[in-house]
């Protein structure tokens, strides 16, 4: 078995990683995320069509029976439950990892956002993009190919962003931006 990578191994591949991505998408590509997360610091909420910007972000499908679910409710409904997820991820008095959790278990409370951490941890970072970030498969892969473990296990994503802490702990001056 292969020995784990150091921070400094580490950081090189992230950096490589995010050079690639870079050149590979449009420089277009995020601005509906950094549309949703401006609307969201400007209201404190996100409401309906905040998440189905968010889905076609994230090239899920919505051709499902959450969605329906979702989209029955009252957006006040969404705007409540979210402004309460907004609030627990932008909370400096607890770690990125505590805010990630208690953000997690709050939008879990809507359709849809029971299983799985890839739509949730859109709307989180919208809410705080510079507190939180996205999961999805990618980033599964990636934490696997740096040899980094993260089980399917419950908190799974309050775990991500505790790693995630350790890896800007580590990275000095890689880590900057």
């Amino acid at each position: 078995m292969e020995s784990p990578k150091s921070p400094q191994q580490i950081w090189d591949k992230l950096s490589a990683a995010r050079t690639a991505y870079l050149a590979a998408v449009s420089p277009h590509y995020d601005e509906v995320l950094w549309d949703v997360a401006q609307r969201a610091e400007n209201t404190g909420s996100l409401g309906k069509a905040d998440l189905g910007a968010l889905v076609v972000w994230k090239r899920l499908s919505a051709q499902t029976p959450w969605a329906s679910e979702l989209m029955s409710l009252p957006d006040s409904n969404v705007r409540s439950v979210t402004a309460r997820a907004v609030q627990a991820v932008h909370n400096s008095g607890v770690s990125r990892a505590e805010a990630a959790k208690a953000g997690r278990g709050i939008v879990w409370e809507l359709p849809g956002f029971r299983t799985g951490d890839a739509l949730a941890s859109a709307i989180l970072t919208a809410a705080a993009p510079t507190r939180m970030a996205v999961y999805d498969r990618r980033v599964q892969q990636a934490l696997g190919d740096l040899d980094l473990e993260l089980t399917p296990a419950p908190g799974r994503y309050s775990r991500y962003m505790d790693l995630l802490d350790h890896l800007l702990a580590e990275g000095g001056q890689q880590a900057a931006g």
